[in-house]
């Protein structure tokens, strides 16, 4: 199990839009790397529109924002579409990422996890494990927020 102050897993996805990422291309940034289990679900769509609606202040900051789910490219498109949704959602179909970040949950399904990783790729802080905050769906921004002192 990932804890803070470990180094993030090593990844390299395509996002909805069929751009790469990695966590090479994101060292020198932070980023929030958000796990949620559907598309288009109420919990999910508070989390989603939370990042939406606070999107600006981490922009402001250069802190990057990146939403996982197990939906494929289209089911992301109509989320990201019908909610005007500013950042990427990454292609986890397999949930080979859920997995090396510990957001696989038992019958293929993605747990509501986030990771705050800074510019040299460390954990700084995870919410939703256990041990750690609870991920606060319509407020999660904010958790992060204050976390960051934004």
């Amino acid at each position: 199990m990932l804890k803070v102050g470990d180094n993030a897993p090593e990844f390299n996805v395509e996002t909805h839009s069929g751009s790469k990422v990695s966590l090479a291309t994101q060292k020198g940034s932070k980023f929030v790397l958000y796990f949620y289990p559907k598309d288009n679900t109420p919990g999910c769509t508070k989390e989603a529109c939370s990042f939406r609606d606070n999107y600006q202040i981490f922009l402001d900051k250069g802190i990057s924002v990146f939403g996982v789910s197990g939906g494929n490219s289209q089911s992301h498109q109509k989320f990201i579409e019908k909610y005007n949704l500013p950042f990427p959602l990454f292609m986890d179909e397999k949930l080979d990422l859920a997995k090396k970040y510990g957001a696989y949950k038992q019958g293929n399904r993605v747990a509501r996890i986030t990771y705050l990783v800074n510019e040299k790729g460390i954990i700084e802080s995870i919410y939703g494990l256990e041990g750690h905050d609870k991920v606060k769906s319509a407020e999660h921004a904010s958790q992060i927020i204050d976390f960051w002192k934004l």
